[in-house]
């Protein structure tokens, strides 16, 4: 199974994006040698859209998944779609271009296809992930967005990015992308936490009216981890509608809340780094949801958030306050 053009969407920049993703961010305690096993079974089975981010902290085993797929004849560098992310700590434009050849240097590659401002939010630059005060407050650093935009245009026109976009960004702050004077390339994308329990259906719309692709994460629910989210939240894969609806497909609960992005226009990225589970999500291809179970999947939305971040709420740029 291959994830051709015929399985992917058009970017408003010309370029391909396969709609099935494979999602990479991982607690801690797994070893680097099970991120490297995972991606190469992702690859094995068809996905060809690998999502990852500097701060994962995975990227030189990633990388060496993905050139050892290419070594052995698997793949070739244009049949991978990959995608990295702007960390807080390079956000003023001077450092925008650097966290991207940091990330290349691990991975070992010359380009990627795709480079996403991570948040808003930007971060005092410095060697630290999350640069702390004597009193362990985060440090913030303000950027204007369309500063930092600008930056990630010059590694486009650079070739180190083929595409460019966001990540957690609502409404608001892609409009100021948008109207931004001089603007050379919109976002292509915005990645954002959607699932059931929060289908952003408001964002969806508005993104595609301005021609951006909406990339869900956090598609299946996520971990629960502090101090990304609350460890006592709702379980997405137990409730018992989208469970109600596994049966009746035969299919697994898991690719019920896959498809349903799918269907909606989403690019949606799966997280596992379990062989079964990895080998049993491409097969989201395989099936459809009536209209009356997309009705029923929207009917679950509850605009919860699993991944709140409350640590960023005092930045001026933090993106949940907004509805949407």
């Amino acid at each position: 199974m291959s994830f051709t053009r015929l399985l992917s969407v058009n970017l408003n920049d010309g370029h391909f994006m396969p709609m099935l993703g494979f999602g990479t961010s991982a607690p801690r305690k797994v070893a680097m040698s099970n991120v490297e096993e995972a991606v190469q079974v992702a690859i094995d089975v068809g996905y060809r859209h690998i999502d990852s981010a500097y701060s994962y902290l995975n990227e030189e085993a990633i990388g060496q998944a993905i050139r050892k797929k290419i070594a052995n004849g698997t793949v070739k560098r244009n049949d991978i779609f990959y995608t990295t992310k702007l960390w807080g700590t390079f956000s003023r434009p001077k450092l925008v271009q650097r966290g991207l050849e940091l990330s290349l240097q691990k991975l070992q590659l010359s380009y990627v296809n795709l480079y996403l401002i991570h948040y808003p939010v930007s971060l005092q630059p410095g060697e630290e992930f999350l640069p702390m005060d004597s009193q362990g407050k985060i440090i913030f650093d303000t950027v204007d967005l369309c500063s930092m935009w600008e930056a990630m245009e010059k590694c486009k026109d650079a070739g180190l990015a083929r595409s460019i976009g966001v990540s957690n960004f609502n409404r608001r702050q892609l409009e100021m992308i948008l109207n931004k004077p001089g603007l050379k390339y919109k976002p292509v994308c915005n990645q954002v936490e959607c699932h059931p329990y929060h289908n952003q259906s408001k964002l969806l719309d508005f993104c595609k009216s301005k021609d951006i692709v909406l990339v869900a994460y956090s598609a299946l629910g996520t971990q629960r981890l502090k101090p990304w989210m609350d460890p006592n939240s709702p379980v997405l894969l137990e409730d018992p509608v989208l469970c109600a609806l596994a049966k009746k497909h035969k299919r697994s609960p898991a690719l019920i809340a896959l498809r349903y992005q799918l269907q909606r226009g989403v690019v949606v990225l799966a997280k596992s780094y379990n062989e079964q589970r990895i080998r049993e999500n491409v097969r989201v291809f395989e099936f459809q949801l009536t209209s009356e179970d997309m009705k029923v999947l929207d009917g679950l939305n509850r605009n919860f958030r699993y991944i709140v971040l409350n640590f960023f709420t005092g930045h001026p740029n933090y993106p949940f306050s907004d509805e949407y």
